[in-house]
């Protein structure tokens, strides 16, 4: 008996189709509407990249007011060449049905973007771009596309096993069992990450060594499990706490113990403490071996080792030829990463001669307590900056984080461009990850260099898409 379908779904419109692929091939344009490949609806780009694996291909499209089919073969391969305007068809996320106290969206500051306020919780985008999600919105339905198209890895904020108190800690009192959630993915031979976001007095100690035991017995379905500190801005209203040295030590120590104990059980850590709890304890961070190859640098694992062994290389293998066209420079970044940037720079003044000065700006907006790169706001650095400026101190040239423009607009979390920021102060404005995008800038090699007047029009990395990408340089 033919599976009854599930509702239509909204159509994907095509904002581009690539050249030589199999769309291209078959006629399909920008601006054409996927109804169906195959004969399948299609929901979003999982769909596609599902039903559209196969040889030969019937693409159903809406262009303009006609329906129209178009057909061809697909050689093995070939990219099916389709991309579409949003990933998910429906141009909306799935909302989270939870209400944790330690939300950052619960905690974010008032009068922002409305795009801020939105609680995600979409397995689609767990399954597509890493995001982590709780599980406790899915539907039958859902289930049964996660199953049937091996959605696999997940990644999965589990914070506590226990079911009564994970149920607490997420607000949710009909949160569902979330081992007999990782079990049902167990049967299908999925691979999960998940997390556990660590708050003092609420699911440390005991409850967090449990969370791992029971984890760790459902490997290698969880493949990992990555220990996070609860982030707590201003705005909180629930009474929680945050991590200070001494919890962030004794956190450090249970989780060592655990990656001995793992290493020994399965052949791998298992249990990762991001790069946080290392500078909160005042401890260097771990080597990148450590780690076990995998790509968690996302969830805050391993990016200081990542900027240190780069810094390492760049110092034996470019300082040679370095040539400088500015002599001083204004280094910005947030209070956690402060100490170790200012020790990379005198290192590289040292080298040099080049005047390098490190500000860790304060998070004024969201709080002392939110101390990462990524969460910095316009505002906060523009009024840092402008002190020193007044002061005749600021430098020839800002380095400020990406990471703090990681918006698809290249925008801050208050919707400052680093256009605005060359604009106000005057001064050239170089966008940095790691050191030697410290040294291209400094010689004028950054093409995320925005000088003052300019139109972004005239940064080629922006007119051709933007730098919300691992690699821009």
């Amino acid at each position: 008996m033919k599976k009854e379908r599930s509702p239509v779904p909204p159509m994907g419109r095509i904002k581009a189709i690539i050249p030589q692929s199999a769309a291209d091939q078959m006629g399909i344009l920008p601006g054409d509407e996927l109804l169906a490949l195959n004969d399948h609806p299609c929901e979003d780009v999982i769909d596609v990249q599902f039903y559209g694996a196969e040889e030969w291909l019937e693409v159903r499209l809406r262009r303009g007011d006609q329906e129209i089919t178009l057909s061809g073969e697909r050689q093995y391969d070939q990219p099916l060449g389709m991309e579409f305007e949003h990933p998910t068809f429906d141009i909306d996320i799935r909302r989270c049905n939870n209400l944790c106290g330690f939300c950052f969206v619960l905690q974010m500051a008032p009068r922002m973007r409305r795009t801020l306020y939105i609680k995600d919780d979409d397995y689609r985008y767990s399954f597509l771009f890493g995001h982590f999600v709780t599980l406790t919105n899915l539907s039958d339905h859902d289930w049964e596309r996660i199953i049937e198209q091996h959605l696999s890895p997940l990644y999965v904020s589990v914070h506590v096993t226990d079911t009564e108190l994970r149920r607490a800690y997420l607000r949710n009192p009909d949160a569902p069992d979330i081992l007999e959630q990782l079990r049902r993915l167990a049967d299908h031979h999925f691979e999960v990450h998940t997390q556990l976001v660590i708050t003092p007095g609420v699911n440390d100690g005991d409850h967090m060594e449990r969370s791992i035991r029971d984890l760790v017995d459902l490997y290698p379905t969880v493949q990992s499990i990555s220990v996070v500190p609860v982030g707590l801005t201003r705005f909180h209203r629930y009474g929680l706490s945050t991590n200070d040295r001494a919890h962030a030590e004794a956190v450090l120590a249970a989780c060592e113990q655990w990656q001995a104990r793992c290493r020994q059980m399965v052949g791998v850590g298992f249990v990762y403490p991001t790069d946080e709890w290392y500078l909160v304890a005042g401890r260097d961070v771990p080597p990148l071996e450590v780690y076990d190859d995998l790509a968690l640098h996302e969830n805050g694992l391993g990016m200081v080792r990542r900027f240190k062994d780069e810094w390492a290389e760049v110092r034996q293998t470019e300082l040679h030829a370095f040539k400088p066209r500015f002599e001083h420079l204004t280094l910005v970044t947030a209070t956690l990463f402060a100490p170790i940037l200012s020790q990379a720079a005198a290192e590289l003044s040292a080298a040099t001669g080049l005047k390098l000065e490190v500000r860790g700006v304060v998070n004024k907006a969201l709080g002392e307590g939110i101390t990462v790169a990524g969460l910095l706001h316009g505002a906060d650095v523009i009024a840092e900056l402008q002190a020193l400026k007044q002061a005749g101190e600021l430098g020839q040239m800002i380095i400020l984080p990406r990471i703090m423009f990681d918006h698809p607009d290249g925008i801050s979390l208050d919707d400052t461009a680093p256009l605005t920021i060359a604009n106000t102060l005057g001064v050239p404005v170089a966008l940095a990850d790691l050191m030697g995008d410290v040294l291209d800038a400094a010689q004028g090699k950054n093409a995320l260099t925005f000088t003052p007047g300019i139109s972004p029009a005239d940064i080629p990395v922006v007119r051709d898409g933007g730098w919300a990408v691992e690699k821009y340089l």
